[in-house]
């Protein structure tokens, strides 16, 4: 299914900020819709021939729909559309006509016309028209509720003909608010409670109010029942800048263990203020449950700030007992063991700082790549640089890949550009010694500048919910007669180990197409979650 903006830009001649208007409008008419108790459906013309197409559409959760099918894409034109273009083309509110039978729904047509102020506040042209449509077919008994979402829907369809709904959304500000069913408020324009519905009386009474709110004045009650001064002022004042035709940004009231969401919206039909309508919601419970993840996230992170120091310490023990070892291997196997457990700290050093499971992966990697050229052991000065970037990767992929990493890129600074008394081509091994079998050379690709300078280079970058990661350098290349699949020593073993096993994923060694080596890693980003279904 199409778009809102697809079938406008495809369908019709509207002007971006025309579109961006209809967004707007459909961002917020679930309100509209609810109050009215009908079906709210977008219509844009065209061409000059009278037809028009539907572009979005709204049930109300108030009422029974009047459309089974979903009306988004469908085209009409003729007698069938006479309501929709005598407000598009007289910019007025239709309302006359008899009911309209949808197979055996009846329906009430009425039709808005949508205009989109100027830049000096003027009322601009008519540029698209609201179709309501309330199913008729569920008789009701007129009630004080139903009254007053009815009148409050009037205007608010009033404001949308002038151009003054939905008011402009505040920076920062999503979509989520307190609906319709949650607790409606009604003022006059002194400030005044008219109308209150049953939830929003007994949200208030959540916040300590016990009495009814009709007459009270609600910027006065908001003030005495916050239990935070500045709190209640500023709920206060979004009452008042409500009144004054503004669009206050929503608040919360905080009371006696309870917490009240309010969203303040300006009545100005025809740009007379006549009041202003709020509307409540409890979300106690949300944020209780907001305390408890902070907390949570407050543990979790203390918890990975905890194993990076117990991992430095493991490391500080094996690099102790490197020192008082004699025998060359056994050192150089207990400094790499230092390095890999290094790696694995920083991961956990970066998510104790991070406010969930997953870390901003570019900085590990290059803190990784500045560590393998400064403790590799080489007489060669290497470069390092990364081209593209990893992003954010969960913790389970990250841990993982640091290590693979870190030994390619040993690898490649250590055996890619070795001493200069080391014979050409002599096999090396996962340890940094000369080993009696082929290792693993991390993936180097060849000079990209033509400098001829020894240079490793990490790239990535993501394709289809899959990390592609090469690690190439123009070193000396590998063995003769390599076998990554066969090879026994330690380095490949991790790394063919955990691409295949961990991170389910390919790797790729081979030779580079302008020397040197490359290793190329191919990675799943999606993750089975428990139930079966992916997620990243």
């Amino acid at each position: 299914m199409s778009t809102l903006r697809d079938l406008a830009e495809e369908h019709t001649h509207l002007r971006p900020a025309d579109i961006d208007h209809l967004h707007r409008i459909a961002g917020d008419w679930q309100l509209l819709s609810d109050l009215s108790f009908a079906d709210l459906l977008l219509w844009v013309p065209v061409d000059d021939d009278g037809t028009f197409l539907c572009v979005a559409q709204v049930r109300p959760t108030t009422a029974p729909t009047a459309y089974q099918d979903d009306q988004v894409g469908r085209i009409i034109g003729g007698p069938e559309v006479a309501h929709l273009g005598v407000a598009y083309s007289q910019g007025r509110i239709w309302r006359e006509g008899d009911p309209v039978w949808y197979g055996d729904v009846p329906a009430r047509h009425e039709a808005i016309p949508v205009r989109l102020r100027t830049a000096d506040g003027e009322a601009g042209e008519v540029i698209a028209v609201v179709g309501r449509d309330t199913n008729l077919s569920t008789a009701r008994t007129p009630s004080q509720l139903e009254l007053n979402y009815l009148t409050t829907a009037d205007d608010l369809a009033q404001m949308i003909a002038d151009g003054t709904f939905p008011p402009p959304r505040h920076p920062g500000e999503t979509t989520s608010a307190p609906r319709v069913g949650d607790g409606l408020v009604r003022l006059d324009a002194g400030g005044k409670v008219t109308y209150a519905s049953p939830n929003a009386q007994s949200a208030y009474r959540r916040l300590g109010y016990a009495s009814h709110l009709v007459g009270e004045d609600l910027a006065v009650l908001h003030r005495r029942l916050a239990g935070d001064p500045l709190d209640g002022t500023e709920a206060s004042n979004g009452i008042l800048a409500a009144l004054r035709g503004e669009a206050p940004p929503r608040r919360e009231i905080d009371a006696r263990g309870a917490t009240m969401l309010t969203r303040a919206l300006p009545l100005m039909p025809a740009g007379v203020p006549i009041g202003a309508l709020v509307l409540v919601r409890d979300i106690t419970e949300v944020r209780r449950r907001d305390r408890a993840l902070i907390t949570k996230d407050a543990t979790i992170r203390e918890i990975h700030h905890r194993v990076k120091n117990n991992l430095q310490t493991v490391a500080a023990l094996l690099r102790l007992q490197a020192r008082r070892v004699s025998m060359p291997e056994a050192r150089v196997a207990l400094e790499e063991s230092v390095r890999r457990v290094a790696s694995i700290a920083l991961v956990h050093e970066t998510l104790s700082m991070s406010s969930d499971e997953a870390v901003e992966f570019d900085g590990i990697v290059d803190r990784v790549a500045s560590a393998a050229t400064e403790v590799a052991a080489t007489e060669v000065s290497v470069g390092m640089r990364r081209q593209g970037s990893f992003g954010v990767l969960p913790a389970e992929i990250a841990t993982s890949l640091v290590m693979v990493l870190n030994e390619l890129l040993l690898n490649a600074v250590e055996h890619g550009f070795p001493p200069a008394d080391e014979p050409e081509g002599a096999p090396v091994s996962g340890g940094g010694v000369p080993a009696a079998g082929p290792e693993l050379v991390p993936t180097v690709v060849a000079d990209t500048e033509g400098s001829g300078r020894p240079e490793v280079v990490v790239s990535a970058h993501r394709f289809r919910k899959m990390l592609h990661v090469s690690v190439t350098d123009n070193g000396r290349g590998l063995p003769p007669e390599f076998d990554a699949e066969r090879g026994s020593r330690l380095g490949l073993q991790i790394v063919r180990a955990l691409v295949t096993g961990e991170l389910r994923g390919t790797i790729e060694l081979r030779a580079g197409a302008n020397g040197g080596t490359e290793a190329l890693l191919v990675v799943p980003l999606a993750r089975t979650a428990p139930d079966g279904r992916s997620q990243i």
